[in-house]
């Protein structure tokens, strides 16, 4: 039984009670009185365990609440660990991606300049293959118009004579080997 019932019960068998005039005394039936005290002596220790109940459970609900705070502290520094961590591998990635573009850029410059130096070393050839080719054809030309001149001059009867013409370098022009110089004058 709620003690706090059995104080309320025995509060009333007071208040029924009666009263001695002129005293501040009352009258109170003592069988129901002890009836009511040997209640509230059972209820007392029912009253102390659900107050030991309940402190138990506060403390284990406090217990619990520490142990969660604890954990969430906990997962909080595992993750501001983790994101200090990712950090750090995200700083080293970024000094690692511009390094390799560094070297990307280098390299390229590299070769792009070998490509150029390749190619004006071609064209070099090239120009001198022409130029060497060019001379030739002069030449070939002059000749001809020499042999021409020369052919109007001589009489008729001496026209059949056959003038040798200089020997022509007749080879294909081979743009993978560097050019030559002309040995000398065709004409």
């Amino acid at each position: 039984m709620d003690i706090q019932h059995l104080v309320d019960r025995l509060e009333d068998l007071i208040d029924e009670g009666r009263h001695l005039f002129g005293t501040k005394y009352t009258m109170v039936d003592e069988e129901r009185a002890l009836e009511i005290i040997d209640q509230m002596r059972i209820s007392i220790p029912e009253e102390i365990e659900k107050a030991a109940h309940v402190t138990q459970q506060r403390d284990r609900v406090l217990a619990n609440a520490n142990e969660e705070a604890a954990r969430i502290v906990q997962q909080a520094r595992q993750h501001s660990e983790d994101l200090i961590d990712q950090h750090e591998m995200v700083k080293q990635a970024k000094v690692r991606a511009e390094y390799v573009i560094e070297q990307a850029k280098i390299e390229s410059t590299k070769i792009t300049d070998e490509a150029d130096a390749y190619v004006l070393a071609q064209l070099n050839q090239l120009e001198l293959q022409f130029a060497s080719s060019l001379e030739e054809i002069r030449n070939g030309i002059h000749l001809m118009q020499y042999e021409e001149s020369v052919a109007v001059e001589i009489e008729p009867e001496k026209q059949a004579i056959h003038v040798p013409r200089p020997e022509v370098n007749r080879e294909p022009i081979n743009f993978d080997r560097p050019a030559q110089a002309p040995i000398g004058n065709h004409i």
